[in-house]
This record gives structure tokens, sequence and C-alpha cells, in this order.
């Protein structure tokens, strides 16, 4: 009989009584990963579009009040907006790092559940408190804590994800004396593009929600109307606690079986189990992590793209400079981004069928530098807001980022987890840079804002095809990797993945070689 430690490990599980023949793991693996798409996916999509709706609450509260409210001035504004990146970026790695797992009563108390369920209920409560601030100094205070607090989700839903989302491959394609490299199908990219969708949708039904609020709610109990966004949060934050799951080997929904699977399925994945070496500490995952040259490339890349989707920020402000009112404005602010959340899942699981990353992402920033180019040669209204549609399906591509950072860096776990914090906080460094860019005195054509975008975007799009290169290369070299070319904890990992699947080392190692990354 299959028996758990204190974090749900299976101990004395012999392939035979996992049952990993290809008959069950079809079918058992339906089975986990409906169950999983119907818990873990919608919880984190929802609650990334609240963080989303509470970071932004404020570009919103501008069209009704909240300068002339608090007395800020321009600089003040700004700066009101960009240092919630400012915190949140510097939150980012250290949160992650304690996200791998680690001895017991480490696992206990920051189970994903339980972390990312306090800090939702945490920047939530922030974010209704930023309704009673009174001046510069209080708002200012209130967006550091939110920016801290916020760190936790993003990053830490995305490595959740590649935790239990592996490649799809079949069972039989890696038995050893099969010479021929098995791709399969991903399972990530669409999952990771749900998440950012939550946060796109943000932008759409914000919208519409602040033009409800900020048009009803107006003095009601004497109060401004932009002070009444943020409550609704903390509410989500207490059901998620007891909604998300952990990991694959302590997520108590989940049966024995299942959880043996789950972590089958991981190690399948790049023939190498999901772990880190007993002997490293807290910090490997960030000594290795700096070590590697496309961790860098994907910092540079996000910051890249950060700088150029910092017109999210401002987008009410430029919708306003169609010359309507601020009612119509938010409304017309809606519409936009209904068209990257949709196409942005759909691209990703054709990124997914296709196991490709570099054109699905690539393809929609050409499509937002011809929007930048329309917003640069013309003030007429219709081709203006053509243009604003043109330049949100950047995230069309930018929501596979993080699905390419975890295919690129799978293992060991610690060294993913920070590699996708630090992606994502360099994507956030862009953002906070660009809150400067879009001055009230370059309004309201902002040439050289727009300018700017489209630099950044060209540039992100060579560093982009740099790291497929790269990926190529690697790839390469795997094929003619042997066995004494392997470090400790690389060979560690490969000898777990053989355990879990009852085969030989040797074999193993042979499918290991024929797993590429996918570029």
């Amino acid at each position: 009989m299959l028996q758990t430690d204190f974090d749900g490990k299976v101990k004395g599980a012999s392939p035979g009584e996992a049952d990993n023949s290809p008959e069950r793991d079809t079918g058992a693996e339906r089975r986990l990963r409906r169950k999983l798409d119907l818990r873990l996916v919608p919880v984190i999509a929802f609650i990334a579009m609240m963080n989303s709706i509470d970071r932004g609450a404020v570009t919103f509260a501008r069209l009704k009040g909240l300068k002339s409210d608090l007395h800020l001035t321009d600089v003040q504004y700004d700066t009101v907006l960009a240092v919630v990146y400012a915190s949140y970026c510097s939150a980012l790695v250290p949160s992650n790092i304690f996200y791998p797992a680690r001895p017991s009563t480490l696992n206990l108390l920051l189970r994903p559940s339980t972390y990312i369920g306090c800090c939702v209920i945490l920047w939530g409560s922030i974010s209704a408190l930023t309704g009673l601030t009174k001046d510069y100094n209080t708002i200012i205070t209130c967006r550091v804590l939110l920016g801290l607090f916020e760190a936790a989700y993003f990053p830490g839903c995305a490595y959740l994800l590649s935790s239990w989302y592996p490649r799809k491959v079949v069972t039989h394609a890696f038995h050893a004396t099969v010479s021929t490299r098995s791709y399969g199908l991903q399972e990530l990219g669409l999952r990771a593009a749900l998440l950012t969708a939550g946060g796109l949708a943000a932008f759409a039904f914000g919208s519409l929600w602040a033009a409800a609020v900020l048009g009803t709610m107006e003095g009601k109990l004497h109060i401004a109307a932009w002070r009444w966004k943020g409550i609704v949060t903390v509410t989500v934050g207490i059901l998620s606690m007891w909604l998300l799951p952990d990991y694959p080997h302590n997520t108590r929904w989940l049966s024995v079986e299942e959880r043996c699977l789950a972590q089958l399925r991981l190690a399948k994945d790049v023939g190498e189990a999901d772990v880190d070496s007993e002997e490293a500490s807290m910090l490997n995952g960030l000594r290795v992590a700096i070590k590697d040259a496309k961790v860098y490339l994907f910092m540079l890349l996000a910051f890249s793209v950060g700088l150029s989707s910092s017109f999210t920020n401002f987008f009410p402000t430029l919708t306003a400079t169609l010359g309507y009112s601020t009612t119509v404005t938010l409304l017309l602010a809606a519409p936009p981004w209904i068209l990257p959340t949709t196409v942005g899942v759909i691209n990703a699981w054709h990124s997914d069928r296709t196991g490709e990353r570099f054109f699905h992402l690539a393809i929609y920033w050409w499509i937002s530098i011809i929007g930048f180019v329309i917003s640069l040669s013309t003030m007429a209204t219709a081709a203006r807001y053509f243009s604003q549609y043109l330049m949100v399906l950047i995230f069309s591509g930018y929501m596979l980022l993080v699905a390419w950072v975890a295919n690129a860096i799978p293992r060991p776990p610690g060294k993913r987890s920070v590699a996708i914090a630090l992606t994502m906080g360099s994507g956030n460094v862009g953002t906070l840079v660009g809150s400067y860019m879009w001055k009230e005195s370059w309004s309201p054509q902002y040439h050289p804002s727009f300018l700017i975008c489209l630099c950044c975007l060209l540039g992100a799009t060579a560093l982009a095809f740099t790291i497929r290169t790269m990926q190529i290369w690697e790839n390469k070299r795997m094929e003619h990797l042997e066995v004494d070319e392997l470090e400790k904890d690389e060979r560690e990992r490969i000898e777990k993945a053989a355990e879990l699947e009852g085969m030989s080392f040797d074999d193993a190692f042979r499918r290991r070689k024929r797993l590429p990354h996918i570029y």
C-alpha cells in the first residue's frame, strides 16, 4: 500500500504500485488534468483580474478627481504609479525563493494555498485603505505596501503552473530502443496565458467597473467615487486559501495515486525529477540562475517589452485624447482589451500544439509595432482608436513569455522559480521606467513616448531571436552529451526520474538526450 511522508511525498512506491502503464497514464492523466483545470486555473485567473484592477485603480481615479483631492503634482502622480512597481520588483525574487519544496516546517507554513491566500488578503486590505488616504505621503505608503504583497502572486502562480503542467508525451516514445527525439504537446503555455488573460480582462472589465463606480458612487456617504474601489479582493483572498492547490506531492485534495502520477508527469517532461538537490540551500536557485546567460537575456527581453507596454498605465488618458467625456472614455477603453485576451489564449493553445514559442510571440509584437507607427502618424480619431487595438496585441505574444522561460530553464526547480521571478521583475521595472515617459507636456500626440515603445519592441524581437538560436545550439549539444559530463545534482534528478518510471539509469539518460528544450 502506498504511504506518504509529512509533505505528502510517496514512500516505498514501486513502479508497479504506481501503475505507470501507458493505458493507465492516458485515462488517469486526463482525469488529473481536468481536475486541475477546473480548480487551479479559474481561481488564479480570477485573482489575477482582481490584482490588476486593484493596482490600476489610480489610473481610473485620475479621471474623477484623485489628483485634485490629494493635491498631487504631475511628478507626484507619476511617482504614485511607479512606486508600486519599485516595491513589487524588489520583493519578487525573495518571495519566489521560498516556493520550491523545503524542510517540513517551512513547507507547512509556505504552502502556496496559504502563502498566496494571505498575500491576497493583505493587498486587498491595502487597496481598500488606499481609498481613505488624504495626502501624497499616505497614498505613497499604501502603494509601496501594495507592491510588496502583490509580489507573491504572478511569479508564484507561474511557478506553481510549471510545477503541474508538463509537455504531454506518448509513454512508448521514451523507450530506450527508440532513436527519434520526442517533442510532445505542451500543456503549460495555454494555462500560463489564462493567468495573464485574467490580468488583461481587468483592463476591459476594470474600465466598465470604473465607469459604473465613478458614475454612480460619487458623494455616497460623503466619499469621492474613486475611494470605493478594491474592497472585494479581501473576500476573494479568504476563499482562495481553500480553493488553491499546493504541489504535486502535498496537495490534500488529491489521492496518493494522483500525487504520484503528477510527479511522474513532471519526470517525463524533461527526463529529470522536479526536485532540488538534497544539499541545496534556499539560495542555491539564485546562485545557479545568475550563472545562466539565458536568464539575463530573458530579463532584458522582459524589460524591453515592459517598457513598450507602459502605455497600459495611461490607457484611459490616451483614450481621452479622442475628445470624449469621462464616462464615454472609460467605455471606449474597455473593448480593445478583449482582443488580446481572446487572441492570446488561442495563440497559446496553438503554441502548445506545435511546440513553438518564438514566432508565437514575435508575430504579435510586429503587429503592435504597426499600431505604434499609426499613433505616430495621425491624430484622426478613427485611426488613433484602431491603433489602440493593434498596440494591445503586444500582450497576445507576451502571454507566452513565462511559459517560454519555464520551458527553457526547466530544472532545477529552484533555478526555474528564480528565473521566472527575475524575468517578471525585469518586465515590471520596464513598466516602472515607462511610467515617466508619458509626460503631460507631450500630450495629446505623445510622439516621443510612442517612438520609445516602437524601438524597444524591435529590440525585444532581436533578443527573442537570440534566445531561440541559443536553445537550438543547446539542443544539438544535448544530443552528444555523455554520462560523465553530468553534474552531480543533474545526475540525481535523472536517477529519481528513472526510479519513478521504473527504468534503468542508462535508459533514462538516453531518453533525456532526446527531449529538447522548446523554443
